[in-house]
């Protein structure tokens, strides 16, 4: 059976254009139109690391330039048209997404229970009463609200209290929610107050989770395999994304193709009816270059992006120092539809400059002038999103 092929540069851009990295990153970025694109999108990586900016700011400016952190804000703790929970890790999701977040709250408890009570310890079985017990009583709190006569230990995530270990079981089984952030640590309070309406939604059930989370992983992600689909928002498991592949495809509701990757190897996939079209469709991109995220969701799947673009990358922030190939924490840069490099920076927010170390370009590529002319105008861009608007380049700095 000949399946129809998508050649690499086609299905690139058709994933690009489905993550809001091909239309210029200009444009409203609040309210509703913040909220649209986070939609689009179908979630955002929270992370603390500030080297330059939290990842999820990174990731929405990356795409909207006038976007600024207030702008998230408002959404998440003011209107509560997103809440916090988990993907593949922390993140932020459109609040009408509440519902399908019910399956994965009850098979979080389960698990969760038994996996923690060998990673933390037991203990915090009998706490969790108690503490959702003191939400309800005292309203929200943090994790130095709970716990205050338990032995603390050094830090880290392997030496939580029981109390706080409870609170954490209590917002990944769905009782708490988190309601802000104080200093980016979280703040609890319970769901049914912090997402009245949407906590009184009722569960969807299993079969028609599985449904909802295939089809917005594949209409997000253009094409796939059935990993990918259940890895999208890993609220489900392999075998129900495969199963739910197999069904589709007999109801034509979908249908196999090959898609190009970057060395010309075919990687058989699934996709709507007429993908070819869709992707003849999606326009050219810009002559510019963006400093993304390392945890940009077109980057996520790090196998998927080096398939598609030739581009490895591995962050090194837990990688020791001696060992690492580029830096602590380096961005990946693209131009147009092509990843062209990776670069070092940081903020001096003493000084009010952005700081660049290095930056290394991928093989085959030539820092002509226009080229570098095109990065030093993103770069003063980010700064000034940073209140960095000043530029430092370290001696050397242009590596390769």
């Amino acid at each position: 059976m000949n399946l129809p092929v998508l050649d690499n540069q086609a299905a690139s851009r058709l994933f690009l254009d489905r993550h809001a990295l091909i239309e210029p990153p200009s444009g409203p970025a609040k309210g509703a139109d913040l909220l649209s694109l986070i939609h689009r999108l179908g979630f955002v990586q929270i992370d603390s690391i500030n080297t330059v900016e939290r990842a999820h700011h990174m990731i929405l400016w990356s795409r909207r330039q006038s976007y600024r952190p207030r702008n998230l804000a408002v959404l998440l703790e003011k209107e509560r048209s997103l809440f916090e929970h988990w993907t593949h890790d922390a993140s932020v999701i459109p609040a009408d997404f509440f519902p399908y977040w019910k399956l994965r709250f009850n098979r979080d408890a389960n698990r969760i229970r038994a996996r923690w009570a060998n990673w933390h310890g037991s203990e915090f079985h009998g706490k969790v009463e108690d503490v959702l017990t003191h939400v309800r009583e005292n309203g929200r709190c943090g994790s130095g609200d709970v716990g205050e006569d338990e032995k603390r230990g050094k830090g880290g995530w392997w030496e939580w209290h029981p109390s706080k270990t409870a609170l954490e079981y209590l917002w990944r089984s769905g009782e708490l929610s988190i309601c802000h952030r104080r200093n980016f640590a979280k703040i609890y309070d319970l769901t049914e107050r912090v997402l009245p309406d949407h906590h009184a939604l009722p569960d969807p059930g299993e079969a028609a989770t599985v449904d909802w989370a295939c089809n917005a992983a594949l209409d997000r992600l253009g094409f796939a395999t059935s990993g990918e689909i259940a890895a999208f928002w890993d609220l489900i498991t392999p075998t129900e994304a495969k199963d739910w592949c197999v069904a589709t495809l007999k109801r034509g509701a979908i249908e196999e193709v090959q898609i190009e990757g970057a060395g010309g190897a075919l990687r058989r996939s699934f996709a709507r009816p007429g993908l070819a079209e869709e992707a003849s469709a999606v326009p050219e991109p810009p002559n510019r270059i963006r400093i993304l995220s390392p945890f940009d969701p077109a980057l996520r799947d790090r196998k998927r992006a080096e398939r598609l673009f030739g581009f490895f990358y591995r962050i090194e922030v837990f990688v020791p120092e001696p060992k690492r190939q580029y830096g602590y924490y380096v961005f990946p840069v693209m131009e147009r539809d092509r990843l062209i490099g990776r670069i070092d920076a940081k903020c001096q927010r003493g000084e009010g400059v952005l700081a660049i170390r290095a930056f290394w370009p991928e093989p085959g590529v030539r820092m002509g002038a226009g080229r570098l002319a095109r990065l030093e105008a993103e770069l003063t861009r980010l700064g000034q999103f940073t209140d960095c608007r000043g530029l430092s380049f370290a001696d050397g700095w242009l590596r390769g």
